[in-house]
């Protein structure tokens, strides 16, 4: 499978992040999974790319051309697919992959969650998203995510679309399903 990796290309984070993301891209690599990402060097990205490139997997960077610019670009990318914008990059994401995990992240991370969830929930595919729940990181968004259906502004459980997982044992499970 081809395993779309939101996350946070910040640094200066949670060091758990960082081991349970070193972990799931060793484990991506192992079952012969391939990881698609943003392609910065920077934060979980870089992480679950070098994790999975030193364990034998394939990367797939979708890598906007501000970030090559600015020399913000992964080296462990090994398909290099540049793009012109991030409206480029989600789309040229999501064509790529067939499924969407997202790790600990913010506004970026937040944007391609909804963005694939809502092409979801008029038909564009049927691929899920993954929230990776590592340390009760989308606690808060899973209670907001809640309210928005008790409030009737969802068409649907939300959970139709967006999965939740744990453990990395979790998402194996979910992984496994599809």
């Amino acid at each position: 499978m081809k395993l779309c990796i939101f996350c946070s290309a910040n640094s200066q984070i949670d060091p758990d992040f960082f081991t349970l993301t070193d972990e799931l891209g060793r484990w991506a690599a192992a079952e012969g999974h391939t990881i698609v990402f943003g392609g910065v060097n920077q934060g979980l990205m870089e992480c679950v790319a070098r994790a999975a490139h030193q364990a034998g997997g394939r990367t797939v960077g979708v890598v906007p051309r501000i970030v090559e610019q600015h020399g913000r670009q992964s080296d462990y990318v090994d398909v290099d697919i540049p793009c012109d914008n991030l409206n480029d990059r989600k789309q040229l994401m999501q064509d790529q992959s067939d499924v969407f995990i997202a790790l600990p992240g913010g506004i970026g991370t937040l944007d391609e969650i909804f963005t694939i969830a809502a092409s979801a929930t008029i038909g564009y595919h049927q691929k899920p998203v993954i929230l990776y729940n590592m340390k009760g990181f989308w606690d808060s968004l899973i209670l907001m995510l809640d309210d928005l259906h008790t409030r009737g502004v969802t068409r649907k459980q939300w959970r139709t679309y967006i999965k939740v997982a744990t453990t990395l044992d979790e998402l194996k499970a979910l992984l496994a399903d599809l």
